[in-house]
């Protein structure tokens, strides 16, 4: 068949993705081989594919696929998280559209509403992962909402409630006043603002004064209970107990005394509004003080804590402004009263909300939690596991910041006050009393037992209401890697006894907390065992600039669009090729043109062969000894770059198995990249290829071919389009590349690949001073070699000549007048040729070459000389530095005595 021009990936990404559908090659059932099993860090219901996702999932595909091509039962599990908070947004946003308001609704007219949404708009990503060439098997799709599901997360709920892990109280929470629901404190970003530092001063009840507090917070003023210093500031030593009065609303409040004031901080004087924020309320309630709430859900002025105060018209016209509008108002009445004494710049922090951007309130409020250090203390393996590898992160340097979290634990604020999730299963009568049940009738069964009497109204199911909030999203999700297999809704089963723990999960640093210490937490409660043995982190895909990529600022590229105009398998290329492990990647575009790039020069290196088809040579036979590793240095000239190459290809084969195992993915990526690009189609092809309408031998065909295919599969996990295409165009095929079984590397004769190597760089410098001094390529030459080891030219010559145009090679123990000299390692070459001698330029290019020389040394060195280097450097490491030392000095010696000789 005819080959386009350039490599079109469209129909053929496509083709194959579908061919391995239907052949069922991404299907995993529990058999007799070892499981590799990883879960896909679910992404939200409401997502679309962005450039974190396809790092992370390209990642993930790369260790699935390679583990399927180790004869590994790989098992990678699609899903979605139902994303409470984003989703209820959604939901709402497409019913205000349809002019219908939340309000408006039940509770399962609301619902209907949602799962309409879902089953519409919830799988779009699913399907883009496909586009992206992700190998999972798509018969296990799970979702945190499916039934089976549920009924685990409520499950584990009444478990945890049963066990004292999880108790109600009024506390101090995160309140998101945009979607008017608490927050755990990791779905809290701080971000730094310009804010104004106001000077309020608050008169003494008893007329003899006033003390100034500074305050960034004027709008909670009229919630204020008292003014704190601290006990050893001299300045307000004489005060402590006396009473001052709140501006506006008049109220009559106490000055206290606490070490917690810092002195140093505005005045020394801190106002004291227990309702309105965190320390406030560790203040209220260590000095028994009473919280007034100022501020309803929405963020907007409330009087209805003040009525017992007989508000003035003044207060009660400030109801139901917004708190940022309220701030201004009250400023501008304070200052009226003459009590706003100055106002100073500030830089200061304010907690957003993570999903929708809104300033935090600190809010007291009815809440769920997971008392998390009483949980840490019946599962200390949750922190243990990690620090002592029995769970590996990559890279290491996390397991500090995960030591520190979990070392400084905090309560888990689980409830939500939102319809889209697992409703609370907690049941309350009509006087607050309430259990924990996972339906109505254990609701009952439960009421009975522990109160002795039947639910009000005969012990009908309305006497019991459940509760109305659901659960936190993380809730779910960290119970993802056992329920996917139903670990909990069906605990035992075949699969999850098989598949689980699973292998690697591949996450963002970002949800460290949110999911992975959480997931690790479930793991030992609920399995006694670590959730998967190893965790890598990627970092965060950032522009050239070094932003985090946004719709905000508009730098988040279309990553759709990139595959339609790129490829699959480049985009692929493109994310991985520079992106270390946890660190984070500076994307730019070019990335993609450079995999566009390669999958071209896999094309034309294909085209060229193909070429070879028609000319091969039955008669000619290779030699015997082309096989064995072992007798290279013995085998024909001919046969040298076959042996070089199989060499070459065994050495990248071992070092890509070590860098995957260290999960150095991109640095793997980039030595099969040269493999392929310079070793293969710059210096193998080369080498073989016939001349003008000559013949090859059918054997160094055959071989050419072999090295294709497993170049091809070699680079497979990373780009599994192009590389399936080509390997059913060098030969029929019965067999498939997504499930060949790799072969495990050969013992490599470093002499051969010595010899490759000074091969390549002969080639090279001969070709520079070829180019230097004006020698046509068509132009033959003689050449000269003064070495003291000719047989290292023995088993090369004839490619040697080949590639640098050579009639004939010569061997000299001297210098040759009337010749180009250059040194190139450590031996001298003289260039014989029928143009005229330009003395001048051989000097100047040789003196330029000994600079540069003089200068490595210099470094090789610096780099010796040094005393830590030296007694920390791998005994590997420090001898390659003194090889290139004596190299150098060698290349010194030739060149000088080139000079001489001129």
């Amino acid at each position: 068949m005819e080959l386009s021009k350039n490599f079109e990936p469209a129909a053929i990404d496509a083709k194959w993705y579908q061919h391995s559908l239907d052949k069922g090659y991404f299907n995993s059932t529990p058999d007799s081989r070892e499981a590799y099993t990883v879960v896909i860090p679910p992404p939200n219901v409401t997502g679309v594919l962005h450039m974190g996702h396809c790092l992370n999932n390209t990642i993930q595909d790369i260790l699935v696929r390679r583990a399927r091509m180790q004869g590994k039962n790989a098992c990678w599990v699609p899903g979605t998280d139902h994303a409470s908070i984003a989703t209820e947004a959604k939901v709402v946003a497409m019913l205000r559209e349809r002019g219908i308001a939340k309000s408006s609704l039940t509770r399962e007219e609301f619902l209907s509403y949602a799962w309409e949404w879902k089953e519409k708009y919830g799988g779009i990503i699913l399907q883009q992962l496909k586009k992206l060439g992700c190998s999972l098997d798509w018969n296990r799709t799970s979702f945190t909402m499916d039934e089976a599901y549920y009924k685990a997360v409520i499950k584990v709920f009444v478990d945890l409630y049963n066990k004292g892990l999880i108790y109600r109280g009024k506390r101090m929470v995160n309140w998101d006043p945009a979607s008017q629901t608490a927050l755990s404190d990791e779905e809290v970003i701080f971000k730094d603002v310009d804010s104004k530092l106001y000077y309020v001063s608050y008169l003494f009840a008893d007329g003899s004064g006033k003390i100034t507090v500074a305050t960034t917070r004027p709008e909670t003023i009229l919630g204020d209970v008292a003014i704190c210093v601290n006990p050893t500031d001299e300045r307000y030593k004489n005060i402590t107990g006396k009473e001052v009065i709140v501006p506006i609303i008049n109220r009559r409040i106490s000055i206290i005394a606490d070490e917690y004031v810092t002195a140093d901080f505005g005045t020394g004087a801190l106002k004291i509004t227990p309702a309105h924020d965190k320390n406030d309320n560790m203040l209220g309630l260590k000095h028994h003080l009473k919280a007034i709430d100022t501020l309803d859900a929405t963020g907007k002025f409330t009087a209805v804590e003040l009525i017992d105060e007989n508000p003035s018209e003044l207060v009660l016209s400030y109801n139901g402004i917004d708190r940022f509008a309220l701030r201004k108002k009250i400023v501008e009445d304070i200052a009226a009263l003459g009590q706003i004494e100055k106002t100073e710049d500030y830089k200061g922090q304010v907690g957003t909300s993570e999903r929708t951007g809104a300033v935090i309130e600190s809010r007291l409020s009815m809440q769920w939690f997971i008392d998390m250090k009483k949980f840490m203390e019946k599962n200390p393996e949750a922190l243990s596991a990690v620090m002592d590898d029995t769970i590996q992160f990559h890279p290491a340097k996390l397991k500090n910041t995960y030591s520190y979290w979990l070392s400084n634990i905090k309560d888990w604020c689980i409830s939500r006050q939102l319809w889209w999730g697992q409703q609370i299963p907690a049941w309350y009568d009509e006087e607050g009393n309430y259990v924990v049940a996972a339906t109505k009738e254990e609701a009952i069964i439960e009421y009975t037992n522990k109160f002795g009497v039947k639910p009000p109204l005969g012990g009908g199911l309305e006497g019991l209401k459940q509760d109305e909030d659901v659960l936190d999203t993380w809730f779910s999700s960290w119970l993802w890697p056992m329920e996917v297999f139903k670990g909990i809704s069906n605990p035992g089963n075949k699969d999850v006894e098989y598949y689980y723990p699973t292998t690697t999960l591949v996450t963002g640093q970002d949800i460290i907390f949110f999911w992975v210490a959480r997931m690790i937490m479930a793991g030992y409660e609920y399995k006694q065992v670590k959730p998967f043995k190893d965790v890598y982190f990627t970092g965060m895909v950032r522009d050239k600039q070094g932003r985090k990529m946004s719709k905000q600022l508009g730098n988040s590229p279309d990553l759709l669009g990139l595959i339609d105009q790129y490829g699959a398998d480049a985009v692929r290329f493109g994310i991985m090729i520079a992106s270390p492990a946890g660190n984070d990647l500076l994307f730019e575009e070019s990335a993609l043109e450079q995999g566009r790039n390669f999958n071209n020069k896999l094309w034309n290196a294909l085209k060229l062969v193909k070429m070879w088809e028609g000319r091969i040579d039955d008669s000619s036979k290779m030699s015997d000894d082309s096989n064995a590793a072992s007798n290279n240095s013995h085998l024909s000239t001919n046969n040298f770059a076959l042996s070089w190459f199989e060499n070459r290809l065994n050495e990248v084969k071992a070092e890509v198995d070590g860098l995957m195992q260290q999960f150095r993915l991109s640095e793997a990526l980039k030595v099969i990249y040269s493999l392929i690009w310079d070793d293969f189609c710059s210096w193998y092809l080369e080498w073989v290829k016939p001349g003008f309408e000559q013949p090859i031998e059918a054997a160094f065909y055959k071989k050419t071919i072999t090295f294709f295919t497993e170049l091809m599969q070699l680079l497979h996990p990373y780009m599994p389009f192009v590389t399936e295409e080509i390997y059913h165009l060098l030969e029929e095929r019965t067999d498939d590349l997504c499930v060949k079984q790799f072969t495990t590397a050969n013992t490599i004769d470093k002499a051969v690949l010595q010899q490759g190597a000074l091969l390549k760089a002969v080639i090279t410098g001969l070709r520079d001073v070829r180019n230097k001094n004006q020698i046509k390529p068509k132009e033959q030459i003689k050449l000269h070699i003064q070495t003291a080891d000719k047989t290292n030219y023995l088993h090369i010559e004839n490619i040697l000549c080949k590639q640098v145009n050579a009639k004939s090679i010569l061997y000299a123990s001297d210098a040759v007048a009337g010749t180009i000299a250059t040194a190139i390692e450590k031996d001298k070459f003289y260039i014989e040729t029928e143009q005229p001698l330009n003395t001048g330029n051989q000097k100047e290019s040789l003196l330029k070459d000994l600079e540069h020389q003089k200068g490595f040394l210099l470094s090789v060195e610096k780099k010796l000389s040094n005393e830590k280097f030296a007694a920390n450097a791998k005994p590997e490491v420090l001898a390659m530095e003194q090889k290139k030392k004596a190299d150098a000095l060698s290349r010194i010696k030739a060149i000088e005595e080139s000079l001489a000789a001129l």
